[in-house]
């Protein structure tokens, strides 16, 4: 049996305080999201022991990899964990706290070459070993800014580590632990944002596509509740007439892109939301339909404190036959369900209470 190997720990700094301050559920989903990003992002085939709240402790056993090797995976991963946290910010729905908050969580991670073993508790695997507490102990250090990668002399062979990059700067310390003290060198990850490009943001065109129905409807609530009743896909159901349940496609928090599956009573529907723009006066956002390239384009306009109007625009593809079977056949069934579906909203946004701050 190894029992000598690497020891990866990435740690989501700011988690902490961004759980005790912001609300829990939307906070909760964030940092799923961003460890699934950080296991996607591993390229050295390193072994998961445990997800530890707000990090990750992997481990490979065998001799030390090349310091190049690991760099280039605390790399991916630094640069992996912003990329999607930017990509959310630009896409999300929620304006609450967490969600608001979330750009602002960074990453640091650890590596240490040691000793440690396995052990199995039923289906879970488990690592015990000095260089696991030494590891743990590196996380709680006096470095100002949590955004860097440690690096301890155990895989530097008595040597000074590479500079990868013009930007890399070294810096040395020590940390006392229950074996004595351990020496380690620090560079911070900063400068790796500027080489990240955003993502596209999806464009919402419509110029292929024409208005087949405009219908309008006040509100007693405000604004924000009024938008998490229609934009959130869970409530679908709960006043889009015709729509028996809604079934989970993505478990993303709402965002564009999101997809759903309506199901119906003669069959399902499957959605994406294809757009999103905020301001504290107006929100506008739209789904598309999937199949056929229909588009629900939502316009919710605060009127007052406790008054919002809600617009829904139905939007067919730009096909003169198949605007005309639907003017003949369909137009007058799909208007009545949105007139029902709006009526329906009453309802909703009398009995959603939102957690937490807005």
């Amino acid at each position: 049996m190894e029992t000598k190997g690497l020891i990866f720990i990435p740690d989501i700094s700011g988690f902490t305080r961004f759980v005790s301050e912001t609300e829990i559920d939307h906070s909760r989903m964030i940092i799923q999201e961003m460890l699934e990003t950080l296991i996607n992002a591993n390229q050295m085939d390193l072994q998961i022991s445990e997800i530890e709240g707000d990090a990750i402790l992997f481990y490979k056993f065998g001799a030390s990899p090349e310091l190049g090797e690991i760099y280039k995976q605390v790399e991916r991963m630094f640069c992996e964990f912003h990329r999607h946290l930017v990509a959310y910010d630009q896409r999300k729905f929620c304006q609450c706290q967490a969600c608001l908050a979330a750009i602002q969580l960074t990453l640091k991670v650890i590596t240490h070459y040691g000793e440690f073993t396995e052990y199995n508790v039923k289906t879970f695997n488990k690592l015990i070993g000095r260089d696991i507490i030494v590891a743990h102990q590196l996380l709680k250090n006096d470095i100002d800014k949590h955004e860097y990668w440690l690096v301890t002399k155990s895989l530097l062979a008595d040597a000074s580590p590479a500079t990868f990059t013009e930007w890399m700067e070294w810096n040395s310390s020590t940390r006392p632990v229950e074996s004595g003290e351990i020496g380690f060198y620090f560079t911070q990850l900063s400068e790796l944002k500027k080489q990240i490009d955003p993502e596209p943001l999806p464009q919402l065109y419509l110029s292929d596509k024409v208005r087949a129905l405009s219908l309008s409807r006040e509100y007693q609530t405000d604004i924000i509740t009024l938008f998490h009743a229609t934009g959130d896909f869970n409530f679908r159901n709960k006043w889009q007439e015709g729509v028996k349940e809604v079934e989970e496609v993505d478990h993303l928090l709402p965002r564009i892109g999101m997809r759903c599956r309506c199901v119906m009573e003669d069959g399902h529907i499957d959605i994406y939301s294809s757009s999103y723009s905020y301001s504290p006066e107006k929100i506008v956002f739209s789904d598309t339909f999937e199949k056929e390239g229909h588009t629900m384009l939502y316009t919710l306009e605060k009127k007052g404190e406790s008054i919002t109007s809600l617009t829904i625009d139905f939007y067919l593809q730009r096909n003169i036959p198949a605007q005309l079977l639907f003017n003949l056949f369909k137009k007058g069934k799909v208007e009545n369900t949105l007139q029902k579906s709006m009526l329906n909203l009453d309802d909703l946004v009398k009995e959603l209470h939102l957690p937490g701050p807005i």
